[in-house]
């Protein structure tokens, strides 16, 4: 009893200076992992990346040819290329993007001296040699060990150019095309897994209903034949009417699709507001990484949407296009989208992938937008010059979850409140591949530290290791010829203990800790 009363007298003591001196009591966030529950497999997909006609994405990005004096493989820039393998870039779409809907094959084959020129009026109006085509493209994805996905004309084309490309590319049979691809100088067909038959098909891919795309994408999926992952084209953000018709249609004919995509971009407050990439205060900051949060409610609306006609979730949820979406750069074209890369980018990549992570079971691909020089890109290049963004890291920290098995969580966090609002302070995943326990945290508050305490169940580990992304200023970004601001760092992790161990997540820091 006298035990009891003691405990009250500090309890009402800790009130009072809490009064006193406006100091908040709060729980302590914790984080339990149920690692004899791991079952659903990451795919790799979910760490893709999109790379499309836009801006200096595809020409000064990837691409300058062989006879330019920046160092370069084939053309290809070698910066580049050691920079993606290095990330472990798993999978790439190519070539749009609303570009993918008013392209030609056929244009970009051939002698690249002979190849005709393309205007791109989605982007930027600006002329093309199409000196990079279906070999350069293919030829590069081997380049970097990245999985190729290449999605279709369907607004301006038809049936029988996809179907004809997709033999070009994939068949090993004697035909026109396979002698065509032989002429070019490809005896051999690339294995090409993923095909898109169409792209934001409600909008720049051709302004359709869901009905009719729905009955076009069947009449596509028909005659694109081969052991292929066609993905349909899905909603964008909350068309969740989109997703139904799209699956009742589709359902008809279940061997003909194997995914739906869905896009979704975050803006500062709205499409028509998209705000600075680099020029925010702490508001900016707060309703950037609110509006990513809305990614989860996403995926679980459109992904209940599709178990009622796909309850065994054979049909994956392609989340092809995602990431920030800012103002252009002061002084850039503003049809080249081209945009800074913040810490704050850098939260924004971690918790959709942590996001992406947590609904494996339905998400089987994830592109984000887009590679090189184009929104929320892992690269920038300036002539000879070569920047890694935050993003970049957050990729390169997340590749140990690649084709890893995800590990069920239960997270229970304060919250980080600005202005009246808020959201969890804290996003996290967690995986094993190899007996090796990968966990990655997300603290979203810019200006305080979070304490978790991490248990896991059924299981017993040695060691732990841990690196973190962060930066004394949420702004903080890299930038050509100056030190890197935001990279990876080594992070002190104690050592697990009876299945249980404390991190201290820095405030507006990414973390990886691992386990053995």
């Amino acid at each position: 009893m006298k035990n009891v009363i003691e405990m009250k007298k500090s309890y009402f003591l800790l009130l009072a200076f809490s009064f006193l001196f406006g100091i908040t009591v709060q729980g302590q966030s914790t984080l339990t992992l149920h690692t004899e529950q791991a079952k659903t497999k990451i795919n790799k997909e979910i760490y893709g990346h999109f790379a499309e006609h836009l801006g200096h994405c595809i020409y000064g990005g990837i691409y300058v040819g062989v006879d330019s004096d920046i160092p370069n493989i084939r053309g290809f820039r070698e910066d580049v290329v050691g920079a993606l393998q290095d990330m472990k870039i798993p999978l790439l779409r190519w070539p749009g993007g609303c570009f993918a809907d008013t392209y030609h094959w056929k244009d970009g084959i051939g002698p690249q001296h002979k190849r005709p020129s393309i205007v791109n009026v989605h982007w930027g109006g600006v002329t093309e040699d199409n000196s990079f085509g279906t070999h350069e493209f293919l030829d590069f994805c081997e380049l970097i060990h990245a999985e190729p996905y290449i999605n279709l004309n369907v607004g301006s084309g038809t049936v029988q150019e996809a179907s004809e490309w997709v033999e070009y590319v994939t068949s090993s049979n004697e035909s026109p095309m396979t002698k065509l691809r032989k002429e070019n100088g490809r005896d051999k067909p690339w294995d090409v897994k993923y095909w898109g038959i169409g792209n934001e098909n409600w909008g720049c891919g051709g302004n359709m209903t869901p009905e009719y795309y729905a009955d076009l994408y069947n009449r596509f999926a028909t005659y694109c034949r081969g052991n292929l992952y066609r993905i349909a084209g899905g909603p964008s953000v909350d068309d969740y009417n989109w997703m139904r018709v799209i699956m009742q249609k589709t359902s008809l004919h279940p061997y003909l699709v194997q995914g739906v995509s869905l896009h979704n971009y975050t803006f500062t407050t709205s499409w028509t507001d998209k705000g600075s990439a680099t020029d925010f205060d702490e508001g900016g900051w707060f309703s950037v990484l609110q509006n990513t949060l809305k990614m989860k409610t996403l995926i679980e609306r459109h992904s209940s949407i599709m178990d009622q006609y796909d309850p065994n979730k054979r049909v994956g949820l392609i989340v092809d296009e995602w990431g920030d979406w800012f103002n252009v750069e002061p002084g850039t074209n503003p049809g080249f989208l081209y945009q800074q890369n913040t810490l704050r980018d850098a939260l924004v990549a971690g918790i959709n992938l942590n996001m992406f992570n947590n609904h494996a079971d339905r998400v089987k691909m994830a592109n984000i937008a887009q590679m090189v020089n184009v929104l929320q890109s892992v690269i920038l290049t300036k002539e000879k010059e070569m920047v890694l963004t935050p993003t970049y890291y957050v990729f390169k920290m997340y590749s140990v979850h690649q084709d890893a098995t995800m590990i069920p969580v239960n997270l229970n966090c304060d919250d980080y409140e600005y202005n009246g609002q808020s959201v969890p302070a804290v996003s996290a995943s967690a995986s094993v591949k190899d007996g090796v326990v990968s966990i990655t945290l997300c603290n979203l508050n810019p200006e305080k530290a979070e304490s978790i305490d991490l248990t896991l169940t059924g299981q017993e580990f040695a060691s732990a290791s841990g690196q973190v992304i962060t930066s004394p200023n949420m702004n903080d970004y890299n930038d050509f010829g100056q030190n890197e601001k935001v990279a990876l760092k080594a992070f002190d992790v104690k050592k697990p203990k009876n299945g249980k161990l404390s991190v201290e997540l820095p405030s507006k820091s990414v973390v990886l800790v691992q386990l053995k």
